[in-house]
């Protein structure tokens, strides 16, 4: 009996040991500056994720702005499918495009639909199909500013406009000042951040503009930046870290970049009162989207003009771009499966612990029939 005491004493040690070793493992650290794939998403693997005997290395590049929920969901699918290695480089939602219209990756991230010329381009890597655009991450892009003295501070559209339009140069200007009666604003040079790689988050940040201040932002819009002036970093985390270290800067980027106390703006709307940048303002202006695409597309117009009360307008949705007939035979069962775990209620889940919000259910159904269909 003692001896049986013993085997179950050293049974159950070694058990907490093995545990405490899982959850080291866990706490790797990844790109981004937070721990490999960031919120609570080191949880033990979903068991219900279907592998379908995916094997080797899977290649995909694209958008930043979904970078850090894409960590998150790669290690609770790997955690279950030990034998697929994904590597996604996220260089950018023009990289991403451009590397999937070439044939370089199973799929590609971009914070905008694909175009009727890159379309047309997939057609020569998707072999009797073409690329379509499933919406899959959904989130407010925030505007990061760093400003000595300055804990809160709202802004509205024309007031941004004229921000990265350089009309605005000075933090104590009278616009801005009309908009914060009670703060402190200083006698301080204004430094805006943009992006200076083609970017799908630079296309929804002035898609917002030229939809709510047009006479105030006079571009076309896309993902490559038009105003003069201003200053430039790649990618959204090197947007937020020059944000991060310059006082009087200004700059956009997902709302998952805003870490380390790093202060964002609310935005003036319009509505009774000024909306804060968070994943369940965002979801509530991200419900108002509409499927526009054809065929098994599934693009979405957003209403970056809506005033409803408590919906952040600001926003964003990545698509994963892929194949739907002629993906590679030996990539095809990789990537549905990955796809097919993101789209699933556990991947969705991930994103609100990593500050994203979760495509509506009505969408995200249909993006699930649809990778059912990939062939």
């Amino acid at each position: 009996m003692k001896l049986q005491r013993m085997n179950r004493r050293a049974l159950a040690l070694g058990a907490l040991a093995v545990s405490g070793a899982l959850a080291l493992t866990a706490c790797g650290s990844d790109d981004t500056g937070g721990a490999s794939g960031g919120g609570s998403s080191n949880a033990a693997a979903p068991s219900n994720v279907k592998c379908d005997d995916a094997k080797g290395q899977l290649l995909a590049d694209g958008s930043s702005a979904q970078k850090n929920a894409i960590d998150a969901w790669v290690k609770q699918f790997t955690a279950a499918c030990q034998g697929l290695q994904i590597n996604y480089k996220g260089g950018g939602s023009g990289a991403g495009v451009t590397a999937f219209t070439q044939g370089q990756v199973a799929f590609a991230g971009s914070d905008s639909a694909l175009k009727p010329d890159e379309v047309a381009a997939s057609k020569k890597v998707c072999n009797g199909g073409q690329g379509i655009d499933l919406p899959m991450v959904g989130g407010p892009i925030a505007v990061g500013y760093n400003v000595n003295g300055v804990d809160n501070l709202v802004l509205d559209a024309p007031t941004l406009a004229k921000i990265f339009n350089g009309k605005i140069t000075n933090w104590n200007d009278a616009a801005i000042k009309k908009l914060n009666p009670d703060a402190k604003l200083p006698d301080l040079k204004i430094q805006a951040f943009h992006r200076s790689d083609d970017s799908g988050t630079t296309d929804n940040f002035t898609k917002y503009l030229i939809a709510t201040a047009k006479g105030d932002w006079p571009y076309d819009g896309g993902k490559t930046w038009q105003a003069k002036g201003g200053q430039s970093a790649s990618g959204s985390s090197g947007v937020a870290q020059q944000v991060k270290q310059t006082n009087g800067a200004i700059g956009y980027f997902e709302l998952s970049y805003a870490k380390d106390g790093l202060k964002t703006v609310d935005l003036d709307t319009g509505a009774a009162q000024p909306v804060k940048a968070t994943v369940e303002n965002a979801t509530k202006a991200i419900s108002e989207a509409k499927v526009v695409g054809t065929g098994k597309d599934l693009s979405l117009q957003l209403n970056y003009g809506t005033k409803a009360e408590g919906a952040y307008p600001m926003v964003l949705v990545t698509y994963e771009i892929v194949c739907d007939k002629g993906n590679k035979s030996d990539t095809l069962p990789g990537t549905k499966a990955f796809l097919r775990y993101i789209a699933s209620e556990d991947g969705q889940k991930i994103l609100s612990e990593n500050d994203y919000a979760p495509i509506p259910a009505d969408i995200i159904s249909q993006v699930r029939t649809t990778i059912e269909g990939l062939s």
